[in-house]
């Protein structure tokens, strides 16, 4: 015999606040959820703070976020990223609660222990992942989100296709350490899934310039300039060096054809016509 609606208990809907005395998120949990595209997200995980005072004020929870992927696009001819992340990842790696590895999978360069150690990123902490094909890089980095072990993930994934990045931010979601994907420039206009991506190019005085693409809150516009010495600069440039542009230009003779080049090694020093 069907029950009639008057004998059965009101059940709250899904994603819908519970009634006063019922069990469930409180008020202030539910409202850390909501935010308007007109605001800033208040991001109710965890944040770590950039370094950058002028940055943390345009990400949402006013840090890189975890539980979620963060985009950082660049051409590939340069590379910033450890610039941009240093003073993070200094903060995650020092955290002497426990000892947690900086996972880099697939770096387009092989990493400069010397460097790196000048920014503060101890040597026993590096763990470096070479994987050969994308199938290799996209594994790799599903594995490693999905293990939770590390401080952060930084990923280069020059090939990987919209639904691959979709299948990453699922993984991401439940991961407690920020994950960084460093992509080209040229997937700009593809989507993400992405919360967060980032456009980053040099600038001059040694500066970064800085354009957020996405976030969780109103358009970025314009771009940012991020005052970001190399490590060990800040002491050894003259005030005229931190006024030329980035990085400085050679100046070459030209070239002529009956130029002979005897070896190897002169010819990449060389503008070729």
């Amino acid at each position: 015999m069907p029950t009639s609606p008057a004998s059965c208990p009101a059940q709250p809907l899904p994603g819908l606040a519970p009634s006063a005395g019922s069990p469930g998120l409180s008020a202030q949990a539910l409202h850390a959820q909501l935010w308007r595209a007109s605001h800033l997200s208040s991001n109710a995980k965890p944040c770590v703070s950039s370094g950058f005072a002028a940055l943390d004020a345009e990400l949402p929870g006013k840090g890189w976020p975890t539980h979620g992927l963060s985009e950082i696009l660049q051409h590939t001819a340069v590379h910033l990223e450890w610039r941009l992340l240093a003073p993070a990842l200094r903060t995650l790696l020092d955290e002497p609660a426990q000892y947690r590895p900086l996972l880099l999978i697939n770096p387009p360069l092989t990493p400069n222990l010397p460097g790196l150690q000048a920014s503060g990123l101890p040597a026993r902490q590096l763990v470096w992942i070479q994987a050969d094909s994308p199938q290799q890089q996209l594994w790799a980095t599903e594995q490693a989100i999905k293990a939770n072990a590390a401080a952060a993930v930084l990923a280069w994934l020059p090939r990987a296709r919209p639904e691959q990045i979709r299948r990453l931010q699922s993984h991401a979601q439940a991961s407690s350490a920020p994950v960084f994907l460093l992509r080209p420039l040229n997937v700009q206009a593809q989507s993400s899934a992405a919360p967060l991506r980032l456009a980053l190019r040099p600038g001059r005085d040694w500066c970064l310039h800085l354009h957020i693409l996405k976030r969780r809150g109103p358009c970025h516009e314009g771009e940012m300039r991020l005052q970001a010495l190399p490590a060990g600069l800040q002491q050894l440039l003259t005030p005229r060096m931190l006024s030329q542009p980035w990085p400085p230009r050679p100046a070459l003779a030209p070239r002529t054809e009956t130029t002979e080049l005897r070896h190897a090694l002169a010819r990449p020093a060389l503008t070729p016509h």
